[in-house]
């Protein structure tokens, strides 16, 4: 089937306005696309109206129109009553000079074929006092009932279009070998003359925008142009066609609203309510008027920007004008010249119908969507679709997918930008621990080197020292000169200790450790100041926790060490044990100085202090925070320093893995 409408992928910006005004829901939205589904599209143009973006590509008939133009003689245009409110900057004569400019033999109105088939259903009306009918004078309607009402078949009146009516009408008159081309507000039309049941009846439709362009093609315009009067047959109230319930006042049916046997109704969502009330039974109506558009002068081949009243008027005042102009007895006589001509028409179904999901399937769409419960059910429409209930339908008949749900979208992407953080903030972490890694294996060469070169010289020092002390008699002038010698020499001796415990790579020797002895234990071993109370608090269920003992008692008593520096007045030291989920959590906080902000990033720096000169090596929170990492942890610090904003102090956040467990110590 040839596509009536496409959508052109690289202007389409995904915004589900053309789903939302496709009556046949024939778009679906395919791989973040809009695609237009040919054999569900009845051809109304709504799409391609709608479309801010231009994305919708409508069936391009102009080759074939010049194709007949230029290689057959007799060739007729055939133009909509609608032309009035699309060329209301001209007079219709000079229209019609225009459009024989191009190159036509005949220009008739379409109006004249309005009057032959508003004379057939007048008929059909009064002859059928039991039946009930739909009008077929628009094609999307009868497209729309032989794909998704079938049912309906045989209640689609039984006649041509005017379209076709005319075509018909001029074939008699001027030869089974005249090509027809009709021009019109109507892209359904190309559809209805391509259509099997009528095929070859017209050989080209082309919409007011395209006969445009042909003019600006061929450079046709008004001051260039003789004008002329249409070709006959000429219309009468036929040419009201396009109004809405312009078939009806054409007919003399009235639609009487006393008994609801004539109902006339126009408009995208009108229409289909109508045509679902009909087949319900609903409408106790002998004859449905129904247009897709607000009326044909609305139709989706228009270009005007004009509202509808005054396109309305704009087809009312032609009317006026031809009926006090033309000649009465010459219309009649083409109307009995045209009484037995055959208007007659059968229609064949196309089901497009999809089966519906039962109600279980439809809340499980709606699950996936996140809507468990009635009131998520927002109905906002910005899938394209009335309701979340319709929406779910499509996705589970193929025509939509989830994420056309805006507020499912946006939780989507807050749920993203989340994980995207909780990712960028661990990305954060490992490069940070990966440039202090860095620093701490080039340090530790380093200091391994140091160690080993210094270690030797320095056992000698120590030992001739300690000799020589011993055979100094107290009171000698230079005992107090060595015995500081002895001292600072096994300073040193201890700072190359450190050294060598920094360099040294140990390897992590997990155990189960009860953690509430292990704290116990570890306050046993260092002795605090007799001005720093120790407050402990322990809230775990299982204390078994499992790490290297040995390499969390250096943890824990240089953090405890550091803490007794940071409080030289004296003060308080808590420390806590809690449960985080797999996590063990310790805190060690003090109520010190505080570390200043622009100091906080050096202090696992190696050989980095704030003590007094002889007072620290710098290499405490540097051994800290590699025994963590060993362990496969992390390690963070905060810190206030300004009374003003509560009590100061250093908090520290060790958080270490345990198997299974994940351990974590903060030491505040």
């Amino acid at each position: 089937m040839l596509p009536l409408v496409r959508t052109i992928k690289d202007r389409c910006k995904v915004c589900y306005t053309c789903v939302r005004e496709c009556p046949a829901k024939a778009i679906r939205i395919s791989d973040g696309q809009a695609e237009v589904i040919p054999e569900r599209c009845i051809g109304c143009g709504n799409c391609y109206k709608v479309c801010s973006q231009k994305a919708k590509e409508v069936l391009n008939s102009i080759p074939d129109a010049i194709d007949l133009l230029e290689n057959y003689n007799k060739v007729a245009a055939i133009i909509a009553p609608s032309f009035p409110a699309e060329f209301a900057e001209v007079d219709y004569m000079t229209f019609v000079g225009m459009v024989r400019k191009l190159g036509f033999e005949y220009v008739n109105e379409v109006g004249f074929g309005a009057d032959l088939v508003a004379r057939k259903m007048r008929e059909l009306f009064a002859d059928n006092k039991t039946s009930r009918f739909i009008s077929t004078a628009c094609p999307a309607v009868f497209g729309y009932v032989k794909r998704y009402h079938p049912e309906l078949i045989d209640k689609l009146a039984p006649v041509v279009s005017p379209m076709v009516a005319t075509a018909r009408a001029l074939k008699k008159l001027h030869g089974k070998d005249l090509k027809v081309v009709f021009i019109g507000p109507c892209i359904a039309k190309k559809g209805e003359a391509l259509s099997d049941d009528i095929s070859g009846e017209v050989d080209v439709v082309l919409t007011f925008e395209e006969l445009k362009k042909l003019f600006k093609m061929k450079k046709i315009t008004p001051n260039k142009v003789k004008p002329s009067d249409f070709d006959p047959p000429y219309a009468r109230r036929g040419a009201m066609f396009p109004i809405g319930g312009g078939l009806l006042q054409a007919a003399e049916i009235p639609e009487d609203l006393t008994t609801s046997e004539v109902v006339s109704a126009n408009g995208r969502d009108k229409f289909i309510d109508a045509i679902l009330e009909f087949a319900g039974g609903d409408l106790s109506t002998r004859f449905l008027d129904v247009l897709c558009c607000d009326g044909c002068i609305m139709g989706a081949g228009m270009t005007s920007t004009e509202p509808l009243l005054k396109r309305r008027v704009h087809v009312s005042n032609y009317v006026n004008r031809i009926m006090t102009k033309r000649d009465l007895d010459e219309w009649v006589y083409f109307m009995n010249f045209f009484k037995d001509l055959d208007l007659s028409r059968t229609f064949k179904p196309i089901d497009t119908r999809l089966p519906n999901p039962s109600e279980e399937e439809i809340r499980k769409i709606l699950r996936k969507m996140g809507k468990r419960k009635k009131e998520d059910e927002l109905n906002c429409g910005a899938c394209g679709y009335e309701t979340c209930r319709e929406h779910a339908i499509a996705i589970y008949k193929g025509l939509a997918e989830s994420e056309m749900c805006l507020p499912y979208t946006i939780e989507k992407l807050h749920k993203t930008i989340q994980k995207l953080d909780q990712s960028n903030k661990q990305l954060v972490s490992i490069r940070e621990a990966l440039i202090q890694s860095e620093k701490l294996a080039s340090m530790g060469q380093m200091a391994a080197g140091i160690a080993h070169e210094l270690n030797n010289p320095l056992g000698v020092v120590i030992m001739y020292a300690n000799l020589i002390l011993e055979q100094l008699n107290p009171e000698s002038e230079i005992y107090d000169e060595v015995k500081i010698l002895c001292e600072e020499a096994e300073r040193c001796k201890g700072i190359v200790s450190g050294l060598l415990s920094f360099a040294r790579e140990n390897k992590v020797d997990l155990q189960p450790v009860n953690i509430k002895e292990f704290i116990g234990n570890c306050l046993r071993l260092i002795k605090p100041p007799s001005n720093v109370a120790i407050r402990t608090e322990y809230n775990i269920k299982n204390p078994i926790v499992t790490f290297d003992k040995n390499q969390m008692v250096q943890v824990i008593t240089n953090m405890l060490k550091n803490s007794f520096d940071a409080m030289p007045e004296g003060g308080e030291i808590g420390i806590s044990v809690g449960e985080k989920g797999d996590n063990v959590v310790i805190k060690i906080s003090d109520t010190g100085k505080g570390i200043p902000d622009e100091i906080l990033p050096k202090i696992f720096d190696p050989f980095f202090t704030t003590k007094e000169p002889g007072k620290g090596t710098g290499l405490g929170l540097a051994i800290v925070y590699g025994i963590i990492k060993m362990h496969r942890g992390n390690i963070r610090v905060k810190s206030n320093t300004d009374p003003a904003k509560g009590r100061t102090g250093t908090t520290f956040y060790i958080e270490l893995p345990k198997g299974e467990t994940k351990f974590e110590v903060n030491l505040n």
